[in-house]
């Protein structure tokens, strides 16, 4: 009996308990295919070709309630989320045998549940706060009573977004010296008109670093972040640049400049002194001024150091005196002394000046003031460098040299040595390998900055308390045809058993790299190319993702050697949209951690229009813009900010509506500009208008911006070409470009795989690797307006759209100045986004050609004036606009490559003389590279001036019905002040004539 009852409970146990070996080879193997067919959906891999992902399984445990399957790593490059967990789920245990169709299914793969890989900031809301609350899940924070710097002039303070965070950051390589060649070079080759070392900064400074300053968050990074070759230094050790008012007092070491060369191990921020005062929080204040001889007028960025110890200010008052005004700054000493502590960029006038000044006043007296160095400017690297003894040749002499090349050129390890750092941190390599010791210092940098904090409370460093790291690298490869190569994210979870200090998990730097990845794989399909890649998620131990002691992403945007990838990369466009999409991500992951609700701030208004109510009072109105891509982006206010005259901006004024009243003063240019804020944070400013009224006026004049295009250079692909085509159309950077480093040479598509750099497929030149390049300033305006008050006009202006909508009344005006620059109709990679840019929209032509049939006169410049309109496959509305209207045709492009015009005609209107146009790079201007040539069409119609080139039209105007004057070039390429005001005069002689 008994024997029969344990038979029984045997055969019951077997029954609820089946053997994984039930789950025959067929169904794993089957489920196998499956999870690859839903992870190569979304994933990609292969350099030449896209792959798809291969998962295997590689064990089965299997009961009636539960079957838990254990798939190869392939598995985890997929971004799990609920829902595609719950589907896949689904899709499993369809292929269960019968009995298992109702158990639970727990997928396996690098050690987690899939469940587990699913970012903290996509899980359910109430369930992971039960975790945290139950310490299952420690989440990574990194607290501090106050960041390290707050500018307490900045007109809103964003309460959801990243406020008081602290974030690393850099822009993958830069030039270093190579011992075993005993030269300098760059790290990565040059190609499709840039190399890695440059490229990936054309993201982080203008775009990525700004949008998370915009956010609140306090932004470091290990390479030079200003592009500014000029660099001025105030220290309080160097006579006539440092003087105090106040009790103040001998401190410990600080900054001081004693060599134009530095050598490994000697450290500028070691050989000098600080000075100190006490803190008071009324009555008499003691005052710390630097002064510097700025040499020429333009943007720099300041920094300042400082000596932290234990009694030092949380709240030191920095102020910056610039042409815009001041600006203060509240800076926490208790952390970041001995090392330069970026403040912001500002424009300064040349000449010997106050440029910073440092008052003891703070919130808590008997605390302790630093007061150290300023920089003022990025300047040249001065690190110097020669082959180690073990890399030195007998009978062979060498001599240190710098890079010779502007600071933000270099990579980090000479920064770092520069900045403070230890040899431990910028030279692990103990002088022996500075390729190594430029990846190597990065990761170094982040744990030096936050030691002493929440985070490594143990360790020695600056107390900065570090929320997160992201490197920003372009990858390497070439795939066939067309195909794009795509984005991947790298991560590393198993260092220190797989915890960070304070006992988070490392798959806390998962959830930031699939967080980032998702997102900017998303918003680039969405927005230019839906067919981008998705390479996956690497749990790899890369040295930049490993070392650091807080969660760390890679990114590899995309590949630098893939023309489809560069072709898109290349747009100013694609990079606002890319950085944009990091910094989401970013905002997401931190937000998860510290539990906290995120709003992303809003993207820069459009149809801006700045118009006179009187004579004294202008009226600014703009346009919110909605992000199609974010809906929490919505503005709920705005700033309006200032530049009188040759000024700077000043802080911005606040307002709710977007619509305000201003007052001004006869004959002076007032400029504006306009950002949209939210609790997210600020967005990036409007194009800038201008306004002048003068008191003994000729007439007014609207100054229209048509000029708005920002693209990469023109692009052609095909059956044996493929690249850049610069000579005939190199784009328009947004503001400047600190990518460009020389015109593609090589076409040839046979060329795709050589090794040989130079001979390469995209291989280019280096003529401009050390240059800043200029592109569409957006502020136009101002300078047209300068010469129209010169003329005795008053001038008021408005953009392309408000115009287009129907915002900005024509008619009130006698004449219109049209800036077209180098607008040109423009497409995007390979073209799935509709074309952008044409010089005259549909809309335009319809508002202009009211506009003259009613008795206004319009004078428009711009290099594809005539070609744009009349190029092949042109409509016949554009084709009529062009004759009609304007009076022209077209008589070709390229017209010029000197850049020189000559009036001819016998118009009394018209001065007698040349002029000359940018044809050549310039830190301060776009190039021209093509300018058009024009024929004057119908009656009235004349030609004013030739190009010297060969005698084509470069100028036609029109004296019948209203009067035109159009020009092949752009008015605002014309370099020199006294050659722009003759022009301006002439035009709007000829043009008021006839009223």
């Amino acid at each position: 009996m008994k024997n029969k009852v344990l038979y029984t409970l045997i055969s019951l146990f077997a029954l609820g308990n089946v053997s994984a070996a039930e789950i025959g080879s067929a169904t794993r193997q089957e489920i196998g295919r499956t999870l690859s067919r839903i992870v190569s959906r979304e994933v990609t891999s292969g350099y030449q070709k896209p792959e798809p992902i291969t998962v295997r399984v590689q064990a089965v445990k299997a009961s009636r309630s539960r079957v838990r399957i254990y798939a190869t790593a392939a598995l985890a490059n997929y971004p799990f989320r609920e829902e595609n967990l719950r589907a896949m789920r689904d899709s499993v245990r369809a292929l269960l045998p019968h009995e298992f169709r109702k158990a639970a299914v727990e997928l396996y793969t690098d050690g987690r549940e899939a469940s587990e890989l699913i970012p903290l900031a996509c899980r359910n809301a109430t369930q992971l706060r039960k975790a945290v609350d139950k310490k299952k899940i420690v989440l990574f924070t990194n607290r501090s009573g106050r960041p390290l710097v707050t500018r307490l002039s900045a007109p809103e303070t964003p309460g959801r977004g990243l406020s008081g965070r602290h974030i690393a950051l850099w822009q993958s390589h830069g030039r270093y010296f190579d011992q075993t060649e005993n030269r300098w070079k760059w790290q990565r080759s040059a190609l499709w008109q840039t190399c890695e070392d440059l490229y990936t900064q054309s993201y982080v400074l203008p775009y990525l670093v700004p949008m998370l300053e915009n956010a609140g968050a306090c932004v470091l990074l290990p390479r030079e972040r200003d592009v500014q070759k000029h660099e001025v230094l105030a220290d309080n050790d160097s006579e006539g640049q440092y003087a105090e008012e106040g009790a103040w007092e001998s401190g410990g070491a600080g900054f001081a400049h004693l060599r134009q060369v530095y050598h490994t191990g000697e450290n500028p921020f070691r050989e000098g002194t600080t000075r100190r005062v006490r803190t008071v929080t009324g009555g008499a204040t003691g005052r710390a001024v630097w002064q510097a001889d700025i040499p020429e007028r333009g943007e720099y960025a300041v920094y300042v150091s400082y000596e932290s110890t234990p009694g030092s200010a949380d709240d030191a008052h920095y102020t910056v005196h610039h042409l815009g005004g001041e600006t203060s700054f509240a800076v926490n000493q208790t952390m970041g002394g001995g090392t330069w502590i970026y403040l912001g960029r500002f424009s300064f006038a040349p000449g010997h000046r106050e440029v910073v000044t440092l008052s003891n006043r703070s919130r808590q007296a008997g605390r302790i003031v630093s007061a150290d160095a300023v920089k003022i400017g990025g300047g040249y690297g001065n690190v110097a460098r020669t082959p180690c003894d073990s890399l030195r040749l007998p009978d062979t002499e060498y001599i240190e040299e710098t890079s010779g090349y502007p600071r933000f050129c270099e990579g980090a390890r000479y920064w770092l040595q520069w900045a403070g750092f230890p040899e431990g941190v910028y030279t692990p390599k103990n002088n022996t390998d500075d390729y190594k010791d430029d990846y190597m210092s990065r990761a170094h940098w982040v744990n030096a900055l936050m030691g002493g904090s929440e985070r490594l409370p143990d360790s020695a460093g600056l107390h900065i308390p570090v929320d997160m790291a992201l490197a920003f690298h372009s990858d390497a490869g070439v795939r066939d045809g067309d195909g794009i190569v795509g984005t991947l994210g790298i991560y590393y979870t198993r260092e220190n058993k797989g915890k960070f200090q304070g006992g988070a998990d490392r798959y806390r730097s998962r959830d930031l790299t699939d967080l980032v990845q998702a997102q900017v794989v998303e918003d680039i399909r969405r927005t230019f190319e839906p067919g981008w890649q998705r390479r996956g998620l690497w749990n790899r131990a890369y040295y930049e993702a490993r070392v650091p002691g807080v969660p760390t992403m890679l990114l590899e945007l995309l590949s630098h050697q893939n023309f489809a990838d560069m072709r898109l990369g290349s747009d100013p466009r694609f990079k606002f949209v890319v950085s944009r999409a990091i910094y989401k991500g970013i905002l997401r992951y931190i937000s998860s951690q510290y539990d906290l609700p995120y709003v992303v701030q809003p993207l820069p208004v459009e149809a801006f229009a700045a118009e006179f109510t009187a004579a004294d009072h202008v009226a600014l109105s703009w346009s919110p813009v909605m992000d199609p891509l974010e809906k929490s982006a919505a503005p709920t206010g705005y700033v309006v900010y200032t530049r009188v005259d040759d000024g700077g901006f000043d802080n911005g004024r606040p307002v709710d509506k977007p619509y305000l009243i201003v007052e001004q003063q006869p004959g002076r240019i007032y400029s504006y500009r306009v950002t949209a804020v939210n609790e997210g944070g600020e967005s990036f400013p409007s194009e800038t208008l201008a306004v002048c009224w003068m008191p003994d006026e000729k007439g007014r004049v609207l100054i229209v911006n048509g000029f708005d295009r920002v693209s990469a250079p023109l692009s052609e692909r095909n059956d044996s070409l493929a690249g850049f085509r610069t000579d005939l159309d190199g784009g328009v950077p947004d503001r400047q470009d600190i990518a460009f480093v020389g015109a593609q040479h090589v076409f040839d598509l046979a060329q795709a795989r050589c090794n040989v750099d130079s001979l390469a497929l995209g291989a280019c030149g280096c003529d401009f690797e050390t240059d800043v390049i200029g592109g569409n300033t957006f502020d136009y305006p101002a300078l047209h307006g300068r010469s129209v008050a010169a003329a005795g006009y008053s001038f008021c202006s408005a953009s392309l759209k408000a115009v287009e909508r129907g915002e900005a009344a024509l008619e009130q005006y006698p004449a219109v100045d049209l800036i077209l620059g180098k607008q040109r109709t423009t497409t995007i990679g390979r073209g799935v986004q509709e074309p952008a840019f044409a010089t005259f929209s549909p809309e335009l032509q319809a508002v202009l050609r009211h506009y003259l049939a009613d008795g206004g006169t319009l004078f428009a410049s711009g290099s594809y004036v005539a070609s744009d309109l009349l190029a092949e496959g042109a409509s016949d509305r554009d084709r009529t606009f062009a004759r009609e209207v304007l009076h022209l045709d077209s008589d070709g492009g390229y017209a010029s490559g000197r850049g020189r015009v000559r009036v001819m005609t016998s118009h009394p209107d018209f001065s007698r003389g040349e002029y000359r146009f940018n044809t050549g790079y310039g830190r301060h201007h776009y190039i021209v590279e093509q300018a058009d040539a024009l024929k004057p069409v119908g009656a009235g119609a004349f030609a004013v001036m030739r190009y010297d080139d060969n005698g084509r039209t470069a100028g036609v105007a029109c004296d019948a019905g209203g009067r035109t004057f159009v020009t092949g070039f752009p008015f605002e390429s014309i370099s020199d002040e006294v050659q722009r005001d003759r022009l301006m005069r002439d035009v709007l002689r000829f043009l008021s004539a006839g009223k």
